[in-house]
């Protein structure tokens, strides 16, 4: 449906701890894609498991979001395959597709002690979401490059 990428160049390594950037391409990506955040039902995270890079994450959705993140489950496919570098994108870009398609999420694996602040519903056991029709796929890299896609259910 639509992306965005943004590069915040806030530290090489170190994404901004207020996710700026990261909410700025989740907003732009949604205006892209000529969604609300209320449409969005499915976020696969970056989610690198790290305590910095996934809080930063957390607050950037939630921020790009306005705080209205009742209805949105996230997970992380880094959580069971681990990060595959320059293939990441890709292969979660496939993992939010075949969300949408089956309209069920895998779990977030090995997740068990949440930062504060970390509010988000993150399935520990795959899960059933009959309504999902609109999905998005995060993906940041080094030196503050972000990503985030958007894709619809296909309909018939």
């Amino acid at each position: 449906m639509g992306g965005a990428y943004t590069c915040d160049a806030y530290d090489m390594t170190a994404p901004h701890p207020k996710g700026d950037g990261v909410s700025r391409c989740i907003k732009t990506a949604m205006e892209n894609a000529g969604v609300t955040a209320d449409e969005v039902g499915y976020l696969n995270a970056h989610g690198t498991s790290t305590p910095a890079g996934d809080m930063a994450e957390v607050r950037a959705i939630q921020r790009a979001f306005d705080g209205k993140t009742d209805g949105l489950v996230v997970n992380s496919t880094k959580s069971m395959l681990g990060h595959c570098l320059g293939a990441a994108a890709g292969i979660e870009a496939v993992v939010t597709i075949q969300a949408l398609r089956h309209r069920k999420v895998h779990p977030t694996i090995n997740l068990e002690k949440r930062e504060d602040g970390f509010d988000l519903t993150t399935p520990s056991e795959a899960m059933e979401l009959p309504q999902l029709e609109v999905a998005a796929s995060n993906s940041f890299g080094f030196g503050g490059h972000n990503s985030c896609v958007l894709f619809r259910r296909y309909k018939d």
